[in-house]
């Protein structure tokens, strides 16, 4: 299973999200820093769920971190999150 597909499943597993994208962003990386050659450095996740709507945005970040745990988490260079409560 891809990182992309590990990240999916793992979101999908905590949250009851109503969107979910995930996005490898590595090749706009290639030869920058934090490039480690494996074309899964860099990602972008796009998730809505309603449950996010009494969360402050550090909730919100911690909540998705979680959710990827320390497996996910450590393979990862960088991760943008776009989390919202409705789309």
């Amino acid at each position: 299973m891809g990182l992309d597909a590990q990240i999916k499943a793992a979101l999908t597993a905590a949250f009851d999200a109503t969107h979910l994208e995930v996005h490898n962003e590595s090749h706009l990386h290639a030869g920058h820093a934090g490039d480690d050659g494996s074309g899964e450095s860099h990602w972008r996740v796009v998730i809505v769920d309603p449950a996010f709507g009494p969360m402050s945005r550090l909730a919100r970040h911690r909540a998705v971190h979680t959710a990827l745990g320390p497996n996910i988490i450590g393979r990862l260079h960088a991760l943008a999150l776009d989390i919202s409560e409705t789309r």
